[in-house]
């Protein structure tokens, strides 16, 4: 609902606007539903452009409008100069945004044909990575083909991750994790702190690809997420020059002072001179003046970029969340960062999930925007815990670049942290998979069959 009010401000009138959810105050069950809401007084003279206010809300029972009680002076809304009224007529506009509700029947299976997972109480970040891996599918598919036949139930994070994706898959209500936490040896204190995202994404790469080990599918790790870069010091007067190839799973990526991906590439491939009094012993050639940088070799197929939100701050003596506006393509070329020689092979990637914080350093909350359909048009879900909704591009994209933009009103700031993208070349990985599942339950066990 939508309501206009006439409010006396030092002598004259402003307009009120106001939105309204919908949501039955009699109801005895507590519910909340948030959104991101415009509204707009639409212009109707060439050349002026909509008077437009933005504002993102959590209705609830206790609140359930919001809005600007001084949205606009009468006198300037009445002006026909302005060009906004004609004919004595003002025209609204208003666009709502909503979350999917909470405390209120959703079916998040019928609504967008996937499931949730349950938060244990702050493990949402937990959470939205498992969502993250769960729609590679190919790890998916090397998940289900580990033996884990012999694994003990308790400690065999395989298995655990096993039954979460089988779940995820099969089941209609939101899937519990309390399983796989307490396989990485988690005690109930430790499964509510708040871990650092990034973390926690290797520690389960680094133990799947420990119990992958010896397996058939002891590749699918490092062939998944694994690329190369060359770390150089190059003398600039003499030919000498010294190389170390590394590996790496994911990259982190500073954002302060930047303002998109491509500017932070270019800033973590940018050469360092090696100059006065710190030149470069090139052994035979003594001490020289030297230029230092990184330079890729190749990117894998799912690429993981950490976006450094929170750093140490020198001026205020602790650790803060940065939140600058930072922006990312749904389409990132990266082919001026590979050093593949005179094969200029185009390396383009498409964006798969926006991993998001709301909050501040000292606590907040963890959703995921994942596009769950990457071999045809977009198709964005946002999974908060356990709800799952269907969600615009702009919401999953856009809507997370950060920033203290006065129209969005934010607060408290809503962000993201981690990005995930895929090679367009290896898109066809990414059809999604056809796995019916023969399933042999023992004590305490479960036995996968996979037929494709």
């Amino acid at each position: 609902m939508i309501s206009l009010v006439l409010a006396p401000q030092k002598g004259t009138y402003d307009l009120g606007f106001f939105v309204q959810c919908g949501g039955d105050p009699r109801s005895a069950t507590s519910w909340s539903c948030a959104a991101d809401v415009a509204l707009k007084v639409r212009a109707q003279k060439e050349g002026v452009k909509d008077a437009v206010k933005r504002f993102r809300h959590t209705f609830h029972r206790q609140e359930d409008d919001w809005g600007f009680a001084q949205y606009m002076p009468c006198e300037v809304l009445t002006n026909p100069n302005n060009g906004l009224i004609k004919d004595d007529t003002i025209k609204l506009e208003v666009t709502i945004t909503a979350d999917a509700p909470h405390g209120v029947q959703w079916d998040s299976k019928k609504h967008t044909g996937f499931v949730g997972l349950k938060n244990q109480g702050a493990t949402c970040y937990l959470n939205s990575i498992l969502q993250t891996f769960f729609f590679t599918n190919m790890l998916r598919k090397a998940v289900y083909e580990m033996p884990t036949e012999n694994d003990d139930t308790e400690t065999s994070v395989a298995l655990a991750m096993q039954r979460v994706f089988y779940e995820l898959q099969m089941s209609d209500k939101p899937v519990g994790t309390r399983e796989l936490t307490e396989s990485f040896g988690w005690d109930s204190v430790e499964s509510f702190r708040q871990h650092d995202v990034q973390e926690l994404s290797r520690v389960l790469l680094d133990k799947l690809e420990r119990e992958m080990a010896g397996t058939k599918v002891k590749d699918a790790i490092p062939s998944l997420f694994g690329g190369k870069m060359k770390s150089y010091i190059r003398c600039t007067n003499v030919p000498f020059e010294s190389s170390r190839e590394e590996s790496f799973y994911d990259l982190q990526l500073s954002i302060k002072g930047r303002t998109n991906v491509t500017e932070s590439f270019e800033s973590y491939t940018a050469k360092e001179t090696l100059d006065g009094d710190n030149k470069y012993d090139a052994g035979e050639f003594g001490l020289q003046p030297a230029e230092k940088g990184v330079k890729f070799i190749s990117f894998p197929p799912v690429l993981h970029l950490q976006l450094l939100r929170f750093q140490y701050d020198v001026e205020k003596d602790a650790n803060v969340k940065i939140n600058d506006r930072f922006e990312f393509p749904a389409l990132l070329d990266l082919s001026e960062f590979v050093d593949d020689g005179d094969k200029k092979t185009p390396v383009e990637f498409l964006l798969q999930a926006v991993l998001v914080h709301t909050g501040n350093l000292d606590g907040g909350h963890y959703v995921v925007f994942i596009n769950t359909n990457m071999c045809g048009p977009p198709r964005w879900c946002k999974f908060d815990d356990e709800v799952v909704s269907s969600v615009s591009e702009w919401d999953a994209i856009d809507a997370n670049y950060g920033g203290s933009d006065v129209e969005l009103q934010r607060k408290p700031f809503t962000s993201a942290y981690m990005l995930v993208y895929v090679q367009k070349s290896r898109l066809s990985w990414f059809h999604l998979l056809s796995i019916s599942l023969s399933l042999l339950v023992y004590p305490g066990r479960m036995i996968f069959a996979i037929i494709t």
